[in-house]
């Protein structure tokens, strides 16, 4: 019972900030409910047992892209009374985009078998990836690490 409730928790979390990342009107809160939005993802991931997904989610997109939206965002200057247009002429293109996308992706949905499997045993996701990293793909850590490498010194 207590798992449901902390899994409604972190879905209205999500939901709801995701809805006041699209509607608000101040790029900084919309930026900052972003934050919650992928920190109710990060938490979902966690409790579906992606362990290495929930931790990426909040490395990568909390510490890293987001700061960085952020950062870009309260650097620009905006004029205080800035508005986009106004006008009700892109939303009709934009409105059929939309209903064209959604019945295509009704169309995909319904029409596909989902098979549903039982579920494999359970591993330990963190560890497993690491092992991989470390002996079978080591050729294509260390090649990305020296890319990285190489970036950092050319920006520097």
């Amino acid at each position: 019972m207590s798992g449901d409730l902390v899994f409604y928790g972190f879905a209205l979390l999500t939901v709801l900030a995701g809805f006041f990342v699209v509607f608000s009107r101040n790029i900084v809160h919309a930026g900052f409910s972003l934050l919650f939005t992928l920190f109710g993802v990060a938490g979902l991931f966690a409790l579906l047992g992606a362990d290495f997904l929930a931790v990426t989610q909040v490395i990568v997109y909390i510490g890293g892209v987001l700061v960085l939206i952020l950062f870009v965002v309260m650097m620009t200057r905006i004029p205080r009374g800035y508005l986009p247009r106004r006008g009700f002429d892109h939303m009709v293109p934009a409105g059929a985009l939309a209903i064209v996308l959604f019945a295509l992706l009704y169309k995909v949905v319904t029409g596909t078998g989902w098979a549903v499997r039982e579920p494999g045993p359970a591993h330990p996701t963190i560890s497993e990836i690491g092992a991989r990293l470390m002996t079978t793909h080591i050729f294509p850590f260390e090649f990305v690490s020296l890319v990285l490498l190489v970036a950092m010194i050319g920006a520097a």
